[in-house]
């Protein structure tokens, strides 16, 4: 059997109206993708005006990239760095004071590699309170990263991380547990 991309069929995936979606697209590319626009405060506006469930202290750094505001919740005091893209073709919850660095890719989707039509697979992704995603690591479709987990500099998670646990690698790995001084 091979890979036919012919029969590729994703018709069952339908994540908003067709106008929802290209009125997001063009606020997307003049209010997040754009490096010139600096004011969290905007952003936020936008991200509500269209459905996210956004908390109080939220920081949303320059260039950054959301597929659709209606499948996000963002808690309070959380930090989105530069360059950082949300693809979530599916719900993305990030709980209370998590830092998402600079580069970080959060991906809801991906595509059965083992289906000759390379269906596409979605899943939902949850950062729970205090975790770090660190600058240009990837937190893969289902993963849970659980409550001051840390995934490490260039890092991939494919499965759930435990609380209060630094991860590194790819695919990320166990190294210690994160102490936390007062």
């Amino acid at each position: 059997m091979k890979t036919n991309l012919s029969t590729y069929n994703n018709d069952w995936y339908r994540p908003g109206s067709k106008v929802k979606i290209v009125l997001w697209y063009l606020v997307n590319i003049l209010f997040f993708k754009n490096p010139l626009n600096v004011f969290s405060g905007l952003k936020v506006f936008w991200l509500r005006i269209f459905g996210a469930k956004i908390g109080t202290g939220v920081v949303i750094k320059p260039s950054v990239n959301i597929k659709y505001p209606w499948k996000l919740t963002i808690g309070n005091y959380c930090w989105i760095g530069e360059a950082v893209w949300i693809d979530n073709l599916d719900e993305v919850v990030i709980e209370d004071h998590v830092c998402i660095s600079q580069n970080a890719l959060l991906l809801c989707g991906n595509h059965n590699y083992k289906s000759s039509e390379f269906d596409l697979m979605i899943a939902p992704i949850a950062l729970k309170e205090g975790s770090w995603i660190g600058a240009k690591s990837i937190v893969s479709s289902g993963v849970i990263v659980h409550s001051h987990a840390v995934l490490s500099l260039g890092s991939v998670a494919t499965s759930n991380l435990e609380p209060y646990t630094i991860y590194r690698g790819n695919p990320a790995v166990k190294v210690k547990k994160r102490i936390i001084n007062s």
